[in-house]
């Protein structure tokens, strides 16, 4: 879950300073360091509220990596770009994750000498589970609703006055979220994509 949710903030903000944003770089949250990204709500506290009332679906976030959006070459283009890394690195980050697991995987059911297997076998479960959160990140994030990063992409995509309109929705998005959470409305638009993707990343790749 750390280096999930670390590699993708840094990646927002790695993009943001190869276009012309040093925002980030400045503030010191181009680090892999995961403190420096650790947000106290949405890190803690939302996935804590959630798992105590027993959700269907836990999320949380990080602290959000700075971008000037004046700063960048093409600010509507560029931040389209911007918000596309994360989901990305998530993406790249899963299938690291499925060649690790199809490299090892064989290896964890064959005895190969005390502790060995042992190890083969968590790490696997490791994989496996890297898979999994790096998925589910992607495509949570991909959905084409401000503040997250699809909503953000979605803006860039728009054509104006309607990208404006639809930019507008950003301070309502997590309220949206989580009537749709609550509602497991969330789990039938998201699980689709997720099913597809791990098929298609412990089977294919």
């Amino acid at each position: 879950m750390l280096v999930a949710v670390v590699f993708h903030e840094v990646s927002h903000g790695w993009v943001a300073n190869r276009l012309g944003d040093p925002t980030a770089a400045r503030l010191g949250r181009l680090t892999l360091n995961p403190l420096a990204h650790v947000d106290l709500f949405g890190t803690i506290l939302v996935p804590l509220m959630l798992l105590v009332a027993s959700s269907p679906f836990i999320f949380g976030w990080a602290k959000p990596v700075p971008v000037n959006y004046h700063n960048l070459r093409n600010p509507k283009r560029d931040m389209m770009w911007v918000a596309a890394a994360g989901p990305v690195m998530n993406l790249l980050l899963a299938a690291g994750f499925a060649a690790v697991w199809k490299l090892l995987a064989p290896m964890s059911g064959t005895p190969t000498g005390p502790g060995v297997t042992d190890f083969f076998s968590a790490v696997v479960l490791m994989a496996q589970a890297g898979i999994l959160i790096n998925v589910t990140l992607a495509v949570f994030n991909l959905l084409p609703l401000p503040p997250l990063d699809g909503g953000r992409v979605l803006v860039g995509l728009l054509p104006d006055p309607l990208s404006t309109r639809v930019a507008r929705i950003e301070p309502f998005g997590f309220i949206i979220l989580i009537v749709l959470l609550m509602t497991r409305t969330l789990n039938q638009i998201i699980v689709p994509p997720i099913e597809f993707l791990l098929r298609l990343y412990l089977g294919v790749i």
